[in-house]
């Protein structure tokens, strides 16, 4: 069974979030999960790592992840995206897109298990968040796959 091993709240910088959007229709067996795939056949976390030459980890504490960023957009339409929080103003690759953010406070929960566990922890995450004292904004949400 999965489990919440710690939860915290860690400062970033202003960030560019580069990567590749997908939305329900691009769901294989009603998960993202052969999409995760391509990135790592095609190689694309690493076109996006040559964008920015020096150490991700100096940048923010969770600079070594990689991005699972997911929200409803304005018109109601769920987006998943696939990436790399990088320095704000990184060249962005051709073929992919990006998501500017400004400076702010991530409220960090690490969920270790199975894929297919770590998923329905979600909603304690947020408790457990909100329960530490941090407002949880859920315009975005991440998940990550840690390198």
């Amino acid at each position: 069974m999965a489990a919440i091993i710690k939860t915290y709240k860690e400062s970033v910088p202003p960030l560019r979030f580069i990567g590749k959007k997908y939305l329900n229709s691009d769901r294989v067996n009603g998960t993202f999960g052969a999409k995760w795939g391509e990135w790592f056949e095609n190689g694309w976390f690493g076109t996006v790592e040559k964008q920015f030459n020096g150490n991700l980890t100096e940048v923010y504490e969770n600079g070594n992840a990689y991005i699972g960023f997911m929200r409803d957009n304005s018109e109601g339409v769920f987006e998943y995206w696939i990436g790399i929080f990088m320095p704000e103003e990184t060249t962005v690759p051709e073929g992919f897109g990006f998501v500017d953010l400004p400076a702010g406070e991530l409220g960090v929960c690490w969920v270790y298990g199975k894929e297919s566990e770590v998923y329905q922890r979600v909603g304690e995450c947020k408790e457990r968040l909100e329960a530490a004292g941090f407002a949880v904004n859920t315009d975005w949400c991440c998940g990550t796959n840690d390198r």
